[in-house]
Parts: structure tokens; C-alpha cells; sequence
């Protein structure tokens, strides 16, 4: 992997069961399980990865005929316990997508569909991640001793 490659955030516990993750420019959000805080849980988060994604694919091809009125989208999927372990099921992305009337909003609707498909079949990296089921490494970084912090 190179520089230009390599995708990284980095996860820090804030709290019992809550967690704050931060990217390489500086940005952060936070998760958890999912009880009374209003923090994403992981699956949650996953689902955001997998429509935003799609959804900014989708936005920067239709937005070359006009902007759009309304947009949105909408990822869901059923968590199941099976032989398998914990997994999501019957993922789907939906998109509501409006814009104006006339010839550019025409040419943008025109354009709905295959910005989609294109999303599907070769831009979105997370949903192409999922789709094509990269496995996953857990490296077991602990340090040898404890380690003092002030």
C-alpha cells in the first residue's frame, strides 16, 4: 500500500461501550452500542458508509445536468445470528431523488438509473468491499507490558 492508497481511522474508547473514531485529516465521530446515547452503532455506521457512498457517486454525475431538489437515500438490511456468525442480510440502498422541471432536470433524471448502477457495479468502494467479501486481518497489536500514560 502506498500513500496515496492506504485508507486508515483510528479507534479510541471515550467511555463504557463508546468509542470515538478519528480519520487522517482530524475528523471524528463517535459510536457505540446503541443504548441510550444517540451514537451510530458499527452496523449503523456500515449502513451510512454503504448509501453515502453510493450517494455522493450519485450526486457528482447527476449534478453535471443540474442540482437536485431532493435527495435521499436510505440503506437497511436484517442482522442475523446463523451458522455463519453475526452478519446483515437483504441489504438494500434506496435513492428518492427529485429535480427541477425542465430540460436539465429531464437530462439528471435520464441519468438516475445508470449513476446508480455505476455506484453498484465498479464506483462505490464500500458497497464493492461488501459485495465482493475482501477478507479481514485482526492483528493483535497489544504491547508486551502495560503501558503508563500521564
Amino acid at each position: 500500500m502506498t500513500d496515496e492508497t492506504l485508507r486508515s481511522v483510528d479507534i479510541t474508547r471515550i467511555g463504557p461501550a463508546r468509542f470515538k473514531a478519528t480519520n487522517a485529516r482530524g475528523g471524528e465521530t463517535f459510536f457505540g452500542t446503541g443504548g441510550e446515547d444517540p451514537d451510530f452503532t458499527p452496523v449503523e455506521l456500515l449502513l451510512a458508509a454503504i448509501a453515502g457512498c453510493s450517494a455522493l457517486d450519485v450526486e457528482a454525475i447527476t449534478h453535471k445536468r443540474t442540482t437536485s431538489t431532493r435527495f435521499d437515500v436510505r440503506a437497511e438490511g436484517e442482522k442475523v445470528r446463523d451458522e455463519h456468525g453475526n452478519h446483515l442480510t437483504g441489504l438494500r440502498v434506496s435513492f428518492e431523488v427529485e429535480f427541477p422541471e425542465g430540460t436539465d432536470g429531464d437530462a439528471a433524471r435520464d441519468r438516475v438509473q445508470s449513476a446508480i448502477a455505476m455506484s453498484r457495479d465498479r464506483l462505490c468502494t464500500v458497497s464493492r468491499t461488501v459485495q465482493l467479501g475482501e477478507d479481514v486481518v485482526y492483528d493483535d497489536l497489544a504491547p508486551e507490558e502495560p503501558v503508563s500514560r500521564p
